[in-house]
């Protein structure tokens, strides 16, 4: 990974009088930067442009590419937190993270690109992040598996990547969508329909708790 450029700052006449706002252009411009050609592919000038200000900008708010990879890391997870709770049914949350794809669309396809891109942990900029989110939802599966509410045979974390995998899909095959349901993937009608359906298939695995 190219190391980081140095952290200047901007000349006088390029400074935003709302540094707030200006970062959320950066990493909305960003955002659909990464989502378009990946964070390999991604090029920080074109970024700027995305979001009309001048490159030095992003040295000075994010350090980089790389920064910039972490903060939009750090806004799913606050996003994330809104999205769920620990208190949310499994089928549930599986719904709700299936409808991403209609409400975020731009952040399932950042998964999926660092999932195509990934070499390792260490030239994973969301590594970590990413790591305590799932080890997060782990938690609910493995409590759910002491609980009794997992048929035998079936291991929490497994289960966790294939409810994920079904939850992308529409991103991940549009077209096999388009083939065996006839439908544009990507309108909300299927969407909310799929999500729907993959709550239903999620709720049928469990079972009732085993009584104390």
């Amino acid at each position: 990974m190219a190391p980081r450029s140095p952290n200047r700052s901007p000349k006088p006449g390029e400074r935003q009088r709302d540094p707030e706002r200006t970062r959320a252009l950066i990493l909305d411009a960003a955002t659909s930067e990464f989502a378009a050609h990946g964070y390999a592919g991604a090029r920080v000038s074109a970024i700027a442009a995305r979001a009309g200000v001048n490159q030095q900008l992003i040295s000075y708010y994010f350090d980089g590419k790389q920064g910039l990879a972490q903060a939009i890391s750090e806004r799913w997870r606050a996003r994330e937190d809104d999205l769920v709770s620990r208190d949310t049914p499994l089928p549930e949350q599986i719904r709700r993270y299936a409808l991403e794809a209609l409400n975020n669309p731009e952040n399932v396809r950042l998964l999926a690109w660092s999932g195509l891109e990934y070499v390792g942990p260490e030239e994973d900029p969301d590594y970590e992040g990413r790591s305590e989110r799932l080890a997060r939802n782990g938690e609910l599966l493995r409590h759910l598996s002491d609980q009794g509410q997992l048929p035998e045979g079936i291991d929490p974390a497994y289960l966790m990547i294939m409810l994920m995998g079904a939850a992308m899909a529409p991103t991940f095959l549009p077209h096999v969508i388009q083939g065996l349901c006839g439908v544009d993937p990507t309108s909300e009608e299927f969407l909310r329909s799929y999500a729907d359906q993959l709550a239903n298939l999620t709720a049928a695995i469990l079972r009732e708790p085993d009584a104390p």
